[in-house]
């Protein structure tokens, strides 16, 4: 991954509603490349994708942000953080840049988002063009989504307690139980998520931002039916030893979707982007040469 001081000092800081959105976009866009928006999970940030990044930036002009609430991003105490505001902040990116069309890469929270704006392009409503989509680990369908004991803490009335309780050491041992067995985060990556979490007083609207939980239940119909709905290419690439949206999703993908394009990688957890970037690679750019996205 790229060290967290250098992809710091990369961010720029765009508005959105008032709020500072962190961001990283290229300084002049490469017209001969397509786009590429990344997405990032809970409770981590877009430094995620920097286990990806410069593997990508030779095949795509790169757009990623800090969601609201995350990261670099402001974190504001009375904002509900919905899932559709977030598509809006994604939708806003690339308006700022000028991109007509993009592909996406997307993980965990960034699934539910990307099938917002998978949603939004099939009904015709969206701002860019949606090229294709890839997933990684995430709960593309709420039955099949197994909330950790933290999570269901968070959901509950005792939610404010969460940011109080956790500690640098329960995070980790929540991250280990969702990585594969010979892929836990290293401790610099534990540190770098950690002050990031902490970044703007974050711990303490770390329970908001489960909102997308039943918000996914809620619009189930909407978001699932996107996916089966989709007229743009889509593949998921699945880390099967996730207890969260491993194998039981890769699974219950290929049964749900109509002709379903999905990758397998058994031994991976919940972050196959950063337990396994060379795997992850290797089925994406296979996904885009058959596009004929790239060469």
């Amino acid at each position: 991954m790229i060290a967290l001081e250098e992809w710091r000092k990369a961010a720029r800081f765009n508005p959105w509603a008032g709020h500072r959105i962190a961001c990283w976009t290229p300084d002049n866009p490469d017209p001969q490349k397509p786009w590429l928006l990344l997405i990032h999970g809970y409770p981590t940030s877009s430094w995620d994708w920097s286990a990806l990044w410069l593997d990508l930036e030779p095949h795509f002009n790169l757009a990623a942000l800090d969601m609201l609430g995350f990261g670099l991003s402001d974190k504001p105490a009375n904002v509900n953080y919905s899932i559709l505001d977030q598509a809006d902040i994604q939708e806003a990116l690339l308006e700022r840049m000028g991109a007509g069309e993009a592909h996406l890469f997307v993980h965990d929270y960034g699934d539910t988002v990307g099938q917002e704006l998978l949603a939004r392009h099939n009904e015709r409503s969206l701002s860019f063009a949606l090229k294709s989509m890839v997933f990684l680990n995430g709960g593309l369908f709420p039955e099949q989504h197994r909330a950790r004991p933290i999570q269901k803490l968070g959901l509950s009335p005792l939610g404010p307690l969460l940011g109080m309780m956790m500690t640098k050491e329960k995070f980790r041992a929540t991250f280990d139980k969702i990585f594969g067995p010979d892929t836990k985060a290293s401790d610099e990556e534990i540190d770098g998520h950690w002050a990031l979490i902490n970044e703007n007083k974050g711990r303490k609207i770390l329970h908001k931002l489960l909102h997308y939980i039943p918000e996914r239940h809620a619009l189930r119909a909407r978001w699932v039916g996107a996916l089966q709905d989709a007229s743009v290419p889509l593949r998921l690439i699945d880390g099967g030893m996730d207890p969260v949206s491993g194998k039981h999703l890769y699974d219950y993908y290929l049964e749900q979707v109509p002709n379903a394009d999905a990758v397998l990688l058994e031994d991976i957890g919940h972050y196959p982007h950063t337990e396994a970037p060379d795997r992850v690679l290797e089925a994406f750019f296979d996904f885009h040469k058959k596009l004929g996205t790239i060469k």
